[in-house]
């Protein structure tokens, strides 16, 4: 079984930044793609960011430019920090590990854009 914790949601002003981190323990071995994918009100899940095993990042068009993935293997942590953020960024943002042929999702983290 794998576990993901996410934290750092909160509430942000428009052009303000925030950093997402999502830890993930349990039945972990090596290194496994991760990502993050975000949910507004009454819209579907999106995918916002995911790094490869190799460290290969893609991003949603809506968000390049202001957001970057990153990993820290030892400590299997993923983080998205957010720039810019705007009211469109108001989601719940889940994060997400792939285990063959099992995806691992967190339960989500807040992120409301507001003054």
């Amino acid at each position: 079984q794998v576990q993901l914790v996410e934290s750092g949601g909160g509430l942000v002003q428009p052009g303000g930044s925030l950093r997402l981190s999502c830890a993930a323990s349990g039945n972990i071995f090596g290194v496994n793609p991760m990502g993050w994918y975000r949910q507004a009100p009454g819209l579907e899940r999106e995918l916002v960011a995911l790094i490869t095993t190799t460290g290969r990042t893609e991003y949603a068009d809506s968000v390049k430019g202001r957001f970057t993935i990153s990993r820290d293997n030892a400590k299997s942590t993923v983080y998205l920090q957010m720039n810019s953020l705007n009211a469109e960024d108001t989601a719940v943002y889940y994060c997400y590990l792939r285990k063959v042929p099992y995806t691992y999702w967190g339960r989500g983290t807040q992120v409301t854009v507001s003054s």
